[in-house]
């Protein structure tokens, strides 16, 4: 049975998750402080970064495109269908699935954000929030989840290797300029709430002691 199994801080990272988004949408109209500061950051990175790191930067942005992510997400459906990992199944299902539905069908229309000037590849679409970064916090993250819940000495290294990975992405987005730097933490905020709330349902119930019949604190994640 699924029953929905908030975490006290979820109250509070939801709803603080949405109000950053909000609030940097307003924060970024043109002309104001921080659109200028997303755009000189831009500037810097292009006149910074050697041609060589700038040729690898656009070619990971390549890599971990909408094709790479979908091979790398059905890779993952399957290990857990063979695994069996059924609730974990689910977990990623929604997690991927409902941050696309969210993010390409919900805020980039409402937002309707131009993308930056000068990208260095075609590129489509709305910018504000970022999918790449949404995307990236839920489905590695919810890995993480899954994958340290059943081998916890994993569970720091594999943490380490996401947050590596997701932040080797976002600068290649911002290298690329497929994206401001606003558009991903608003991105990363979407996908943190998201997965804030496919963790509610994903949850295991808390365990009863069965001689006291008291119920145990609740694990995180």
């Amino acid at each position: 049975m699924i029953s929905f199994r908030p975490l006290p801080r979820d109250w509070v990272v939801v709803p603080a998750c949405l109000a950053l988004l909000v609030g940097l949408f307003a924060a970024v109209a043109p002309g104001l402080p921080l659109a200028l500061l997303d755009a000189a950051l831009l500037d810097w990175l292009g006149t910074h970064l050697t041609s060589w790191v700038g040729e690898g930067l656009t070619h990971v942005y390549r890599a971990t495109g909408v094709g790479f992510t979908a091979v790398l997400v059905t890779m993952a459906l399957i290990h857990l269908v063979l695994r069996r990992w059924w609730k974990d199944l689910r977990l990623l299902v929604m997690a991927t699935g409902g941050i696309l539905i969210l993010v390409d069908l919900v805020f980039k229309p409402l937002f309707s954000r131009p993308r930056p000037p000068g990208s260095l590849l075609p590129l489509d679409g709305h910018s504000f929030p970022s999918g790449h970064a949404a995307g990236a916090v839920a489905f590695y993250f919810a890995m993480v989840v899954i994958l340290g819940s059943h081998h916890p000495r994993l569970r720091r290294p594999l943490m380490l290797a996401a947050c590596l990975l997701v932040a080797l992405v976002w600068l290649s987005t911002l290298y690329v300029r497929a994206h401001w730097p606003t558009d991903l933490l608003a991105g990363a905020a979407v996908g943190l709430a998201w997965l804030t709330v496919c963790l509610a349902f994903w949850r295991d119930p808390p365990a009863a002691d069965r001689q006291s019949g008291r119920a145990l604190p609740q694990r995180s994640p």
